[in-house]
């Protein structure tokens, strides 16, 4: 089936060093690298952060995680993080997927990496493969096992987990505002809104709760596998922020790519997923299916809902600043200024419809 998510050649400037790899992979994971083969290097096409690509040795299959070239954010790439949070974490939540080798050496392809298992099957991006048939009877099925999934990990046991110390949850909040309010700053170039209004509204407005879960922090549609008949998840990918945290900023950050069939145009224009298609769930049946799921009240709903856009603003602008001052070739972030534009503008809504 051509639907299963398939790697491609690696686009310019994101190339690595195969026989570098390869050596070093014969001496600290033999089973990956046999005496007698070679590793295949092919890149994934999606993504935006972290750059993925497939490994191929004979009929093995194997993933290969690694920083963007150019990113001067390092806590948003720690690969020694993103490992560890997956080496625990896939004894307990099923759709973690199983890490194999962690390397620290930045002279074998430039950059810290990890290794892990591949999960074969589909992703579902902005729009299906064309050889699918992703009606609304499967739409809405889907859009409840993402749900789902989520709140499986938000009600995972954090100490069977063994990820205690992976965050602190007290202050959690002022902490994710001050901090992505910081990062916008230091990002933003003259072509986009300032967003003054909305970060002084987000200080102003933090929820006084503390609440502590396993979150991902990048949750959506073409962070999770399916399996080829479109049936349920098998695999969530992209770990590299999740933490320990307020479980409905996490879900706030994931509605925050929730586009539907009736939003505007300019929202529609920044659509990342299928999300707009018939039988998906709307933003208010997603809020629904999450309390009963979760049994957690989403009290301050507009800060959350502001708080995820303006956070995906911010991540947005760091990527174009990194296209703007010539750190990364890929044309794709050409588009991302106006993204965060049009996200400002939503922010701006929102807070006006609250107060």
């Amino acid at each position: 089936m051509t639907a299963i998510d398939q790697a491609t050649r690696i686009r310019k400037g994101e190339t690595l060093d195969a026989a570098a790899l390869t050596a070093y992979c014969r001496e600290h994971a033999p089973e990956l690298v046999p005496a007698s083969g070679d590793i295949d290097i092919q890149q994934f096409p999606g993504g935006a952060s972290n750059l993925t690509y497939l490994l191929a040795v004979g009929d093995q299959e194997y993933v290969l995680r690694r920083p963007p070239f150019g990113s001067e954010v390092k806590s948003a790439h720690d690969m020694g993080r993103e490992y560890a949070v997956l080496s625990r974490l896939h004894g307990v939540y099923d759709y973690a997927p199983r890490p194999i080798l962690h390397c620290t050496d930045e002279s074998v392809i430039g950059a810290e990496f990890y290794i892990m298992q591949r999960l074969r099957g589909i992703i579902l991006r902005r729009d299906p493969p064309s050889d699918i048939d992703l009606g609304p009877e499967t739409a809405t099925r889907l859009c409840e096992q993402l749900l789902d999934v989520q709140a499986k990990l938000h009600t995972t046991d954090i100490e069977a987990a063994q990820m205690a110390d992976f965050g602190k949850p007290e202050g959690y909040i002022e902490r994710q505002v001050t901090g992505w309010n910081k990062r916008f700053r230091n990002a933003r170039t003259d072509d986009v809104p300032d967003c003054e209004n909305i970060m002084a509204w987000l200080e102003a407005r933090m929820p006084s709760v503390t609440r502590s879960a396993i979150i991902h922090n990048d949750y959506k549609f073409d962070n999770v596998v399916l399996d080829p008949e479109l049936t349920h998840i098998i695999g969530v990918l992209d770990w590299e922020m999740a933490t320990l945290g307020d479980p409905v900023m996490d879900f706030g950050c994931s509605m925050a790519y929730w586009i539907q069939a009736d939003d505007p145009e300019p929202l529609q224009s920044i659509r990342m997923g299928p999300t707009q298609l018939p039988g998906m769930l709307t933003r208010d049946e997603m809020i629904a299916r999450y309390r009963d799921k979760t049994g957690l009240a989403l009290d301050d709903w507009p800060f959350y809902r502001v708080f995820g856009l303006f956070r995906l603003a911010v991540i947005a602008q760091q990527i174009y600043k990194r296209f703007v001052t010539g750190k990364t070739q890929d044309k794709r972030f050409k588009r991302f200024g106006p993204f965060v534009a049009v996200l400002s503008e939503q922010c701006d809504e929102v807070i006006r419809s609250s107060d």
